[in-house]
């Protein structure tokens, strides 16, 4: 059966970006009842229960019709918040080094391009999400958003970094400030994370 992710780090090692009772009312709740969720639609289905996440979302149109949608949305949950909770730190900042930091040049101009067109599209997305930085099927650099639990994973692309757009992400602290939410985000987004990843995907 699918768990929740151990975090490596503590509710309040976010702060002042992220507070403690989000984080553990985010994680301990929302994120905690799309496994259970998850875990439901899959029973009865012993042989989807021990395949990954990535797995059933990239291959989502293989699987019993009646468990698709509860698939998408949970397994997406599931996903999306797991991919969160690492490429944010509370040793996070500063900028990318290396090949993530010459591919986001090439294909934004600059940093604070690539970061200007990011929070664009956050603060355009309407209603609940998620913002993405993935690397599409012809290996370039992509974002954009999607929909409540959608996983850019169901278009077989590779995301590489992610911010939550739902209001249970902020609320609490940003109330409707989802301007200064997202600008805080650049203080831990955890860099070396998202290198690797991106590097993985070579």
């Amino acid at each position: 059966m699918f768990i929740l992710p151990d975090l490596s780090y503590e509710f309040d090692a976010l702060e002042p970006s992220i507070d403690a009772v989000t984080m553990e009312i985010h994680y301990s709740k929302h994120h905690q009842g799309y496994v259970d969720k998850l875990n439901t639609a899959l029973k009865g289905h012993p042989d989807l229960l021990k395949k990954d996440v990535t797995e059933l979302l990239r291959n989502l149109e293989d699987l019993p019709a009646d468990i698709q949608t509860a698939v998408k949305n949970n397994g997406g949950g599931h996903a999306n918040h797991s991919l969160f909770w690492t490429v944010i730190s509370p040793d996070g900042g500063g900028a990318p080094k290396g090949n993530l930091s010459e591919a986001l040049e090439t294909r934004f101009k600059s940093l604070d391009d690539f970061k200007a067109e990011f929070e664009t599209v956050a603060l355009s997305h309407f209603g609940s999400g998620w913002v993405w930085l993935v690397v599409d099927n012809d290996g370039d650099l992509q974002v954009y958003s999607t929909a409540n639990q959608d996983s850019p994973l169901i278009e077989d692309e590779t995301p590489i970094l992610t911010l939550d757009v739902w209001e249970h992400a902020y609320y609490l602290q940003y109330q409707n400030r989802r301007a200064d939410y997202i600008k805080a985000f650049w203080k831990i987004v955890d860099w070396a994370e998202v290198a690797r990843r991106f590097k993985e995907t070579s």
